[in-house]
């Protein structure tokens, strides 16, 4: 069915069709209902902590039972919240800070463990990516160019081979 197809048919329907709809949609399909829950309820910043502490998690677990657990290192769990924060319409200034701060976490925790994987330093290097084309998209490039410095610059100090990939984005936006 097209939108216009949609728009046609919901024009069709009066006020308590239209409610009964909703309804059975918010009942039966969960995203459906966690958009709602948001939209009436925008919990912007407990939502933002909750996702920093499972991305934290990743790389620094709680440990369980007096025993230290291993980090995951999953850079989709964060990619799950920021998508998740998209779809729901959350601030450009809320999901650059996630999107941010996945990186720094990243590179405290590379900074106190040699980490041998090729793939982690692509993976961080992606995240870089998609952060300054995010940040550009939505004009707030500025707001967070000191955090973006500080990323790079942490890539120097920790002697990432990929360094210079880093800093090829740097280059693009300096002025």
């Amino acid at each position: 069915m097209s939108k216009r197809d949609l728009k046609k048919y919901l024009s069709e329907l009066n006020k308590e069709q239209l409610e009964e709809q909703i309804i059975e949609l918010y009942e039966k399909f969960s995203p459906v209902k966690v958009y709602y829950n948001f939209v009436f309820n925008p919990k912007e910043e407990t939502l933002l902590q909750e996702c920093k502490l499972k991305i934290a998690n990743e790389y620094f677990p709680v440990k369980k039972a007096g025993r230290r657990s291993k980090p995951k290192m999953r850079r989709s769990v964060a990619q799950k919240y920021i998508k998740h924060f998209i779809v729901l319409g959350v601030d450009p200034f809320v999901i650059a800070d996630v999107m941010l701060y996945n990186i720094e976490i990243a590179q405290t925790f590379s900074s106190e463990n040699a980490i041998k994987q090729e793939l982690f330093y692509k993976s961080i290097f992606n995240s870089f990516e998609q952060a300054v084309v995010f940040l550009i998209a939505n004009g707030i490039l500025t707001d967070f160019k000191n955090r973006i410095i500080a990323i790079h610059n942490q890539t120097i100090s920790q002697k990432w081979h990929n360094e210079p990939e880093f800093n090829a984005i740097i280059e693009r936006f300096e002025y």
